[in-house]
């Protein structure tokens, strides 16, 4: 029996997930793997707080070089978050030779070239498969199982929380603020939730898959991003009548060379396998040109589920131990087009807030034929009232076009307000069967 000894980067949710899984399925790892892992070292901020766990004390401690300095520490396993300190443990741990498994989004999206180049400079493994979708295998998947194919599209619903937020919106008719405090209450959603709701979870998750399904170098800083919190009870309804349910969708498109990269909450067709996945699960669709169509669906957080793609990568490391893995994330030298939000083409769900007067209808529609945007139907709700609901669906138009053709709408006197404006995604060009 082997034995390899490793240290852990914080001990929250994911970190006490992954010591669970190391004492409970110890036989497991070690017939899979062929080596005992043993936690030699826990870096956390106070080691006189107080834990409510099993863990020995001795193997707490606030102070790095105890790790950075330990040549019998083979493996660092990142697991505390954020950009910094992180970034800066995770580089001088492998200046010191150790390999790195990560479940840090935010930091592969925003510094993953620069810690694969280094990784590469020194021979070392960086894994981060718990990165994205928790414990749902799509990393492994898309550098070795799909290798062999052109990835022509990637999109999912990559963040639980705003997916039980959409969910629960759905099934019980109630508003976004009203969920939100329901999901901090429960702890599904953090106190402040705008890494979640706006959309910059997905959108590092989308930067890390796109790396991978591309080859292109991470561009978070390209991804078209916008949230959850416009989306209102009304919408929701329109959607249902119309044959659609909302979900925040990340979706990664390669056409020519030319890319697409957007997080958005989107009008999926109630058919597509996206629309039902509920509450806190994650799914992730792929197309490649030999494959097809394969869908990844399960548990998107947590600290088992992610914790156990962290084991998954621990154990990989030493299974491919001699073997340095070329990473996929380390693209820094590819460059192709990411295409302005503006060129993206959809068909889109427009809903306005006008006055009940003749004309208004004829007005409206004219303006979006001067902007090049053709409308598929037009539903009215409500008559008499001073202001009603106007919502339209238009043909595939680009975003450009669209937007120019808002604008000049919401300047005219009869219009109230724009409510919301959803791209669909798979809508009219896909019938059902």
């Amino acid at each position: 029996m082997k034995k390899v000894k490793v240290a852990l980067l914080g001990i929250g949710t994911v970190g006490g997930g992954v010591w669970e899984i190391l004492h409970t399925n110890r036989e497991e790892i070690l017939k899979n793997c062929g080596y005992e892992i043993e936690v030699e070292k826990i870096l956390v901020k106070d080691v006189t707080k107080k834990r409510n766990t099993d863990i020995p004390q001795h193997l707490f401690t606030s102070n790095i070089e105890d790790i950075l300095n330990n040549k019998e520490i083979e493996m660092v396993v990142e697991v505390m978050g954020g950009i910094e300190p992180a970034k800066e443990y995770i580089l001088r741990s492998i200046k010191e030779g150790k390999h790195i498994v990560t479940a840090n989004k935010a930091l592969l999206a925003n510094h993953g070239e620069e810690i694969m180049k280094t990784a590469r400079e020194e021979g070392v493994k960086v894994y981060y498969e718990a990165s994205v979708g928790g414990g749902i295998p799509i990393i492994h998947a898309m550098k070795e199982s799909l290798g062999g194919n052109k990835i022509q599209e990637v999109k999912g619903i990559l963040n639980g929380t705003t997916n039980y937020i959409l969910t629960k919106m759905t099934q019980e008719k109630v508003d976004f603020p009203t969920v939100l405090k329901e999901a901090q209450d429960k702890g599904y959603a953090e106190a402040d939730p705008t890494a979640d709701v706006e959309g910059f979870d997905a959108a590092h998750k989308l930067t890390i898959l796109s790396s991978l399904a591309f080859g292109i170098s991470t561009k978070f800083h390209e991804v078209h991003r916008e949230g959850i919190s416009k989306i209102t009870p009304i919408d929701i309804e329109y959607a249902k009548e119309l044959g659609y349910v909302i979900k925040l969708l990340a979706i990664g498109k390669e056409k020519e060379g030319v890319i697409e990269l957007r997080v958005h909450p989107t009008f999926v067709p109630k058919y597509h396998p996206l629309a039902s996945v509920n509450d806190s699960f994650n799914a992730v669709f792929v197309k490649g040109n030999a494959v097809g169509e394969l869908m990844f669906y399960g548990r998107g957080a947590g600290d088992l589920p992610t914790g156990s793609a962290v084991v998954g990568d621990m154990m990989a490391i030493l299974k491919a131990q001699g073997n340095v893995a070329v990473e996929v994330l380390d693209n820094y030298s590819v460059e192709k087009i990411v295409k302005p939000i503006s060129e993206t083409e959809a068909e889109y769900y427009v809903r306005l807030i006008v006055k009940d007067k003749p004309g208004v209808l004829g007005k409206i529609a004219s303006l979006f034929g001067e902007s090049n945007v053709s409308l598929s139907s037009v539903i009215q709700k409500g008559e008499g009232d001073p202001s009603v609901s106007l919502v339209f669906l238009t043909h595939y138009a680009k975003e450009g076009n669209v937007q120019e053709a808002i604008k000049k709408i919401i300047a005219i006197e009869e219009v109230v307000e724009l409510a919301n404006l959803i791209p669909v995604e798979n809508g009219q060009k896909v019938k059902e069967v």
